[in-house]
């Protein structure tokens, strides 16, 4: 005879959600540091600057306060040069989350057969592995293309952003000395 309407009372081994809490509290920190989009793209804050060492000034100013917010955008560019190029695309998206588990939501040291990895040796690891596995899917032109506008897009920004009214510029010039 079935009973039908009841519930279920097998016990399912727990899920450890101590690890998924971890990974949001990184990704929040990681993107805590975003600034605001409307403080980066104020129009009363635009203006060339007077000489040359004024732009490198701003470049340097910017680039260390607004640092997320361009890894977003290079990233962004990157992205949307792939969407014509769907193997590609995937790689992109793969990589993106070997990037995430690997480097981003990584407590503790890497350990490799009992050798622990430095964060330096994890960075340049997958930097030329990511870079390598894009370029074997034949996106190679797209892929520096939109790299390099992405670049472009960056330094027009931080040049012509003027710096006087960002909080934290001691903090952010401390990323690029």
């Amino acid at each position: 005879m079935t009973n039908y309407g009841t519930i279920p009372t097998s016990s399912s081994p727990p899920i450890n959600l101590d690890y998924i809490s971890r990974a949001k509290e990184r990704l929040k920190d990681g993107l805590g540091t975003r600034r605001p989009w409307r403080q980066m793209f104020d129009l009363h804050c635009f203006t060339l600057p007077k000489s040359f060492g004024e732009s490198l000034s701003r470049v340097k100013t910017n680039a260390g306060y607004f640092l997320m917010n361009y890894a977003l955008i290079v990233l962004g560019i990157v992205f949307l040069s792939l969407l014509w190029h769907p193997i590609s695309l995937i790689v992109f998206i793969a990589m993106m989350l070997v990037w995430i588990f690997l480097y981003f939501l990584r407590d503790e040291p890497l350990m490799v057969f009992n050798h622990t990895i430095g964060e330096r040796t994890v960075l340049i690891v997958l930097s030329v592995v990511t870079l390598v596995v894009l370029l074997l899917t034949h996106a190679t032109s797209e892929i520096l293309i939109s790299l390099l506008v992405g670049v472009v897009v960056v330094l027009v920004h931080s040049v012509v952003r003027k710096t006087d009214d960002l909080a934290d510029e001691e903090a952010a010039g401390g990323l690029l000395r």
